[in-house]
């Protein structure tokens, strides 16, 4: 397509998606994320852009999300997927933010840019898009189908799905099937029936595991995909639903909420003993809790992480392959300190720890046949390589392992996904929620966020655990750290708002709070 057909192109849609706003937006690690009404000209250039990455990956499909996952209903994101389920590789994130913040005349200057630059050639475009239940997400979606058909593209609109259930769709469109069926009907087959296999096998000898939750869906999206997926579980797992979408998208409620709060959503603040699951907006993050005798507990990502690298490993040596795949567990610095001592010197598994972001835990995590990884928000999943896979379906031993393939939704975390593949595991130990937390101790911890002039002007190494600007701010953090017993704490700027993410952990509640606060100051004094 050449620059003066961009011009015509791109001319005969700007009527209805013109640049309106004039602060700057960057494509982060979860795409572009702001408030709804600022987003419909991005919305329009990402549908430009998705079709000449479809060129560059010779016309393989491309996802579009639209979503703001955690964030208030008043927020709106996009993302675009890459043909592997994995997200946007991270050259391109530039180009996107690039693309997004020229002058609407620049357009087709930007687009040939980018095509010369990556040497692509145009082929047929191919994008799938898909949205989550905000209000705003229709009328964005549309402007992305506006730019993928001014830029010649194929679009196939999912609608409303969950992230995951998009990257699913993409990974088994271009797999044609290889990866499951591509379809919704596909999606909720291939992990339900490996699921109620996994069960089966177990012969009803659940000991302390009893096959019924209480499920917090956010409001949002997965609400909806839960409901779906209860219907292929009837008679398996017992499911009751709570924040289902009357309410408002992630308001006191959903996993976020609860992760950050650390205590029970609207609707389930009088549960005892229940084992409770929530999930956020989007569906890509789950966290599990209980309440007993009114204390709240919480199990993380971490907790998460930890229960599903402990029993794949013993698999692995049921089977005998302990020699031939390498395991490993991937996590961040937000990850508690309790956590990775009880995986390494317990299960012995070996750590990793990489930037915040799935991102970057899903690039870490290929490094291993099969790689764990999970953010303490409960973000996460497994991979296994295709080594690990051919090795696992074709050992006789390892019927277990092939089975717990089937339930994990490999396309950078799925919360339902993950949900099942907990449940298998608790299922198979006989453990309650309170076996399962019991295993080891959380270090008390405290997350808080710093309002600041600039964000960007810290500057992280070693997987965002030292400050490297402002000269001067690690030394201070260590100083404040070496107050408190067990203390540990870093800094970072967020990847999706305009402040400066604090953690903290300490040996009690009131240590680790007071840390964060010491921290926070720290921060707010040297960026003021």
């Amino acid at each position: 397509m050449s620059s003066s057909r961009w011009t015509a192109a791109v001319e005969a849609a700007l009527g209805s998606h013109p640049r309106k706003v004039e602060g700057k937006i960057s494509y982060g690690t979860a795409g572009f994320r702001t408030k709804a009404d600022l987003l419909d000209h991005v919305m329009y250039r990402m549908g430009l852009l998705a079709t000449i990455r479809s060129w560059a990956k010779e016309g393989q499909n491309i996802g579009v999300m639209i979503t703001a996952s955690h964030n208030p209903e008043g927020d709106n994101g996009v993302k675009l997927v890459d043909p592997a389920g994995e997200m946007l590789e991270f050259s391109w994130e530039a180009l996107a933010t690039d693309l997004a913040n020229a002058a609407d005349n620049d357009i087709p200057a930007e687009l040939e840019g980018i095509i010369a630059k990556c040497g692509i050639t145009e082929t047929q475009g191919n994008i799938i898009v898909g949205r989550d239940t905000r209000k705003s997400s229709p009328a964005l979606a549309q402007a992305v189908l506006d730019g993928i058909k001014a830029a010649g593209g194929n679009a196939t609109d999912i609608g409303i799905v969950t992230t995951p259930q998009l990257h699913y769709m993409v990974v088994a469109t271009n797999t044609k099937g290889g990866y499951g069926e591509p379809s919704l009907e596909g999606y909720y087959g291939k992990l339900t029936g490996a699921f109620k296999q996994f069960l089966a096998g177990l012969d009803g000898k659940f000991g302390n595991y009893t096959p019924k939750i209480e499920f917090d869906g956010a409001n949002g999206v997965g609400a909806a995909a839960m409901v779906e997926f209860a219907k292929h579980l009837e008679g398996v797992l017992e499911v009751k639903m709570h924040n289902s979408g009357a309410g408002i998208l992630n308001s006191g409620c959903g996993a976020d909420f609860v992760k950050v709060s650390q205590s029970a959503p609207e609707g389930l603040k009088e549960t005892n003993d229940a084992r409770c699951v929530a999930v956020d907006g989007d569906a890509d993050r789950v966290v599990y809790f209980y309440q007993k005798n009114g204390v709240f507990n919480l199990l993380d990502g971490d907790k998460i992480a930890t229960l599903i690298a402990g029993y794949i490993g013993e698999l692995v040596k049921q089977a005998g392959l302990q020699d031939q795949i390498k395991l490993g567990l991937v996590q961040t610095a937000y990850a508690n300190g309790s956590s990775t001592d009880y995986i390494v010197n317990k299960l012995g598994v070996p750590v990793a720890c990489a930037p915040t972001g799935v991102k970057h835990l899903h690039h870490k995590a290929l490094e291993y046949d099969i790689g764990v990884y999970f953010e303490a928000n409960g973000h996460g999943t497994v991979i296994f390589s295709d080594k690990a896979q051919q090795l696992i379906r074709s050992t006789e031993s390892a019927v277990k392992l092939q089975q717990i393939i089937d339930v994990i939704n490999q396309t950078v975390g799925d919360a339902i996904s993950d949900m099942l593949l907990v449940e298998c595991i608790l299922a198979a130990r006989g453990w309650s929620v309170e076996d399962w937390m019991v295993q080891y101790t959380d270090l008390p911890n405290k997350l808080m966020k710093a309002s600041v002039r600039d964000r960007t002007l810290i500057t992280t190494k070693d997987a965002e655990r030292q400050v490297v600007t402002p000269e001067g701010l690690q030394d201070k953090i260590n100083f404040a750290v070496a107050k408190y017993n067990k203390g540990r704490s870093f800094v970072r700027p967020s990847g999706t708002e305009d402040v400066v993410r604090v953690y903290a952990e300490a040996d009690t509640k009131q240590a680790a709070d007071d840390l964060a606060n010491d921290v926070v100051n720290i921060v707010k004094e040297m960026l003021a």
